[in-house]
């Protein structure tokens, strides 16, 4: 089949924009044996190397949340402070989310096979530096080159996908690379504890060294789509990626600090604020109005990317907030360890495996907005169904809920990339990439921050709230305490009144925490069923899966 019939029938998109060019293209864009292939089958090699890519992804994304659960022991092993050693993941963060709205123009610049096996041995080498840190300075820095190469792993996989495959064979890698995004956010807290418990914190980093270097070798010797367009350099918009660096770097550091510091009443993240607001204004300008704009914005002007990336924007949301507030009420409520909520919330990630080939068969089947309806409409209930949490619940109270919640993610991610994916033409998608993945960490940071923030708040309320009624005048409060004082008669050293008072004030202190992560909970799944309204207005995608 050739390309033109191929482009007649829907396989990609409806190409709208940029022509094709198909022997002898201008380098940088796709060759022409690549672009052949998509009529075709995908090789055994093309599977291999987006297999490949797949580690890759799964260890840049792993490795935002595998420091989590061992943070107090880098913070020994670096002499750092309780607030410095919170920049272990910042500075990770930062850099990764500079990174990824540039790698469009560096894929062009360096092909995507050169930008991802580069990316690739930086990860890696980078790790090697990190569990060789003896600072917190040298492990920020570190940290950073493994955030700015993690950066450009994560989007460069799309391109390929959308290159090397087809139909049901498309619907079927998506949905492989949904469940490494599901199990890669999930997983990490899980890896890192018990890696740090078993051997020591350094191989929280020295365990990315034999599969960076074996995803490197591979991708370059299976991968190759495009060629380098070095002329790129000429037009080079430095000033761009400066402005792009300071709105977005001081944005994620400011929603990453805020809630920590009080937002505005720190002067740190006052300034920060300000110099993303002016950053941001400068960069929407100079992209809008430069000849050769390092991210290309336009592509919003398609209106299922802007809805797709909306959606995708609302599942990071989803994804991020959940992976923090669900092991946080199991750390702090019922003081499990990290291997205890680790073993919990992975069933999330073991849902989206098993169901993986089944949401494929879904999407033949049905219109691919019914399918996101679906999968947003039991992500919203399955938040309902976890905002019903007690002083007692645990594993087999969050099972259901978390496989619900497993299976509302794996009605999304498929249908969401393709909304927002499926109707670009090819030249597009390296730079829409970026976009779309940087939507979906902005997501997450957007959705922690205000989470935090809302917890400080409804904390406080429910507090107050529990307060009034624990008094001296209420006979059951006269009880416990008796109760209690008397139980701790000389086993204790103090007076056993005092600390039957203090029991109360943990016992209100974690009720107040119980109704907070409830409400946290059900305002996710809100944002989930917004995401649900705005579904009629998304164009109904052209279907291809079946071809």
């Amino acid at each position: 089949m050739t390309l033109a019939e191929t482009l007649r029938r829907g396989v990609l998109a409806r190409v709208s924009a940029t022509p094709w060019k198909p022997a002898g293209a201008a380098p940088g864009r796709m060759t022409a044996p690549a672009a052949a292939q998509q009529g075709d089958a995908p090789r055994l090699r093309d599977w291999i190397g987006v297999l490949a890519m797949g580690t890759g992804l799964f260890m840049a994304i792993m490795d935002v949340q595998i420091v989590t659960s061992s943070l107090t022991q880098i913070q020994g092993g670096l002499s750092a402070s309780t607030d410095e050693i919170a920049w272990v993941q910042t500075a990770y963060l930062v850099a990764d989310v500079v990174m990824v709205p540039m790698c469009g123009f560096m894929s062009r610049l360096l092909s995507t096979r050169v930008l991802f096996v580069i990316a690739a041995l930086g990860f890696t080498g980078a790790s090697v530096l990190c569990a060789t840190a003896t600072s917190l300075g040298e492990m920020i820095v570190y940290r950073a080159m493994q955030g700015f190469c993690g950066g450009a792993i994560t989007p460069t996989v799309w391109p390929v996908i959308y290159t090397k495959f087809q139909g049901r064979h498309l619907a079927t890698v998506i949905s492989i690379i949904s469940v490494i995004l599901s199990l890669s956010s999930t997983v990490g807290p899980t890896v890192g504890g018990f890696l740090t418990d078993t051997l020591s914190w350094h191989w929280l980093f020295l365990v990315n060294i034999v599969p960076g270097v074996v995803v490197a070798g591979v991708v370059w010797v299976t991968i190759d789509i495009d060629k380098p367009d070095l002329s790129l350099l000429r037009d080079f918009d430095l000033v761009g990626v400066l402005l792009m660096a300071s709105f977005l770097g001081c944005l994620e550091y400011s929603l990453h600090e805020g809630p920590r510091w009080d937002w505005l009443d720190d002067n740190t993240i006052r300034i920060a604020v300000i110099v993303s607001v002016a950053g941001g204004g400068l960069f929407f300008w100079r992209v809008l109005t430069y000849r050769q704009p390092i991210v290309d914005l336009r592509t919003f002007l398609n209106r299922n990317f802007a809805f797709g990336t909306f959606f995708t924007f609302t599942m990071g949301v989803g994804m991020y907030g959940t992976t923090y507030l669900v092991p946080l009420f199991l750390a702090q409520v019922r003081g499990y360890s990290p291997l205890q909520i680790g073993l919990i919330v992975v069933v999330t990630g073991l849902v989206t495996m098993v169901m993986s080939p089944v949401s494929t068969r879904i999407a033949r089947l049905l219109d691919l907005r019914v399918m996101l309806a679906i999968g947003f409409g039991l992500f919203a209930y399955s938040m309902y169904l976890t905002a019903t949490l007690t002083n007692q619940t645990g594993f087999w109270e969050l099972f259901v809920p978390l496989a619900v919640r497993g299976l509302g993610l794996i009605c999304c991610y498929l249908p969401a990339n393709m909304i927002a994916m499926g109707t670009l033409p090819p030249a597009a998608l390296r730079n829409a990439a970026g976009l779309y993945n940087l939507s979906r960490d902005l997501g997450g940071a957007i959705g922690l921050a205000t989470i935090v923030t809302l917890m400080n708040e409804r904390l406080h309320f429910h507090w107050n709230r529990l307060i009034e009624h624990v008094n001296m005048a209420r006979p059951v409060v006269r009880q416990f305490l008796e109760a209690q004082a008397n139980r701790l008669e000389g086993r204790i050293s103090s007076e056993s009144s005092r600390a039957a008072v203090k029991m109360l004030s943990n016992a209100v202190q974690r009720e107040a925490l119980v109704l907070t992560y409830n409400d946290l909970l059900l305002l996710i799944g809100a944002l989930f069923v917004v995401g649900l309204m705005l579904l009629p207005f998304v164009s109904r995608p052209r279907s291809f899966l079946s071809h």
